[in-house]
C-alpha cells in the first residue's frame, strides 16, 4: 500500500507563502511550450534553455535574464521591373523584398510560419539596415532588366531583395549588373520575338516565385508577393501577369498588408495589376508604377505600345518593425531613424518603425 505525501504550505502574510520542499514546476522542451494555449502570468521550466520562463501575454520570457523578448517584422527593397523600347515588348515586374516575421502566430513570406522571437542583450548595439528598392529603368532605345532590391536586416535576422523584373528569355539577355530574377520573392519573366521568359525564384521563408512570360501573348509576367506566387500569363488579350500578394501582419496593433510583387507589363494591351501590399502596376507605354516605399512592394513592368518605350517602376524600400515589452527603452543611433518613435500596443508593449539604417540598443 502506497504512503500518499504532502507538503505543508503556510501562509505568513499578504502573498508569502512557504513550502517545505522544493517547488517543481511543470516543465516543457520549447516544441512542447509553443504548442500550449497560454496566458499572460504562466509559468513554466523549459528543458531545452535550462531555464524558467513566463509567458508575458504574446511571447515567452526567461525569467532572472537581462535579455530582451523582441518580435519582428523585417521586409527587404523589392525589386524594379523591366524595361523595353517602342515596339519592344513586355518585361515583368519586380520580385517583393524578402519577408520575415516573428509575431504571434503570423506567417513570413513564402508561406512559412512564424520566425522565433529575438531574445538580445540590454546595453548591447544591434545593427539595423533598411533595404533600399532596385532602380527604376529607362530604356531608351535598348531593352533592359529591372534591378534587384537591397538586403534589410535586424541584429543577425536578414532578409533578401526582391529579384528584378525580366525583359527577355536566357541570362545573356540581363544587360544590368543587378538583373538577377531571384531573390527574396522571385521577379517576373519577361516576354519577346517567341520567348517565354522565366521567372525568378522566391527564397525560402521569404517570398514567392515570379510568374512566366509569355511570347505570343505579348504579356509580362507578374513579381512574386511576400504571400502569394505571381500570375505568368497566358491568354492572348488578357491583362499582363498581375503581381503576387504581399503577408498581412498586426505587429503595429492594426493589420496591415507589405510585399506585393510588381504587375507585368504588356504589349499594346492591359498590363498587370499590382499585388496587395505596395507592389507597383505594370504599364503598356509609358512609364509604370513604383512600389511603395517602407513595403518593399516591387516595381510595375515598363511594357511598350508600338510609338512609345515602357519605364519600370523602381522597387519600394524596405523596412524594420520591432515590439517589445514597455518594461524596456530603445535607443536609435548612427542613422537609424523611426517614425513616431516608440508607441504604446496591446498589453504593456511598444513598438517602433525604422526606417534608415543604424543601429539599436535596450536598456
Amino acid at each position: 500500500m502506497s504512503t500518499l505525501e504532502t507538503n505543508s504550505i503556510g501562509k505568513y502574510s499578504g502573498n508569502n507563502v512557504s513550502i517545505d520542499d522544493a517547488l517543481n514546476l511543470k516543465s516543457y522542451d520549447t516544441t512542447g511550450r509553443d504548442a500550449l494555449t497560454s496566458v499572460a502570468g504562466d509559468i513554466i521550466y523549459n528543458t531545452t534553455t535550462g531555464k524558467l520562463e513566463y509567458y508575458d501575454g504574446s511571447a515567452w520570457v526567461q525569467t532572472g535574464d537581462s535579455k530582451v523578448p523582441v518580435q519582428y517584422v523585417v521586409i527587404a527593397g523589392g525589386g524594379s521591373g523591366g524595361a523595353t523600347q517602342a515596339n519592344g515588348y513586355s518585361p515583368g515586374g519586380g520580385g517583393a523584398g524578402g519577408y520575415r516575421s516573428s509575431v504571434g502566430t503570423e506567417s513570413s513570406g513564402g508561406g512559412y510560419g512564424t520566425d522565433l522571437v529575438a531574445f538580445v542583450e540590454t546595453g548591447t548595439s544591434y545593427t539595423v539596415t533598411i533595404g533600399g528598392g532596385g532602380a527604376a529603368v529607362d530604356p531608351g532605345s535598348a531593352y533592359y532588366s529591372g534591378y534587384k532590391g537591397s538586403l534589410s536586416r535586424f541584429a543577425s535576422i536578414f532578409a533578401e531583395g526582391g529579384g528584378a523584373g525580366g525583359r527577355l528569355f536566357g541570362p545573356a539577355l540581363n544587360t544590368n549588373s543587378g538583373a538577377d530574377r531571384s531573390g527574396g520573392s522571385g521577379g517576373g519573366g519577361g516576354a519577346y520575338n517567341g520567348a517565354n521568359g522565366p521567372a525568378g525564384n522566391g527564397t525560402a521563408g521569404q517570398g514567392f516565385s515570379g510568374g512566366y512570360g509569355a511570347s505570343y501573348a505579348q504579356l509580362g509576367g507578374g513579381g512574386g508577393g511576400g504571400g502569394a506566387s505571381a500570375a505568368g500569363q497566358f491568354t492572348t488579350g488578357a491583362p499582363g501577369g498581375a503581381g503576387g500578394n504581399g503577408v498581412a501582419s498586426s505587429i503595429t496593433g492594426t493589420s496591415v498588408t507589405r510585399a506585393g510583387g510588381g504587375g507585368g507589363g504588356a504589349y499594346n494591351n492591359t498590363a498587370g495589376a499590382g499585388g496587395t501590399g505596395g507592389g507597383g502596376a505594370g504599364v503598356s507605354g509609358g512609364t509604370a508604377t513604383s512600389g511603395t516605399q517602407y513595403t518593399g512592394g516591387g516595381g510595375g513592368g515598363g511594357g511598350s505600345s508600338s510609338s512609345s518605350r515602357g519605364i519600370s517602376g523602381a522597387g519600394g524600400s524596405g523596412i524594420v518593425i520591432l515590439r517589445y515589452p514597455d518594461t524596456f527603452t530603445i535607443t536609435l543611433a548612427g542613422g537609424a531613424t523611426s517614425v513616431g518613435g516608440e508607441t504604446s500596443v496591446g498589453t504593456n508593449e511598444k513598438y517602433i518603425q525604422i526606417e534608415t539604417s543604424g543601429t539599436v540598443s535596450f536598456a
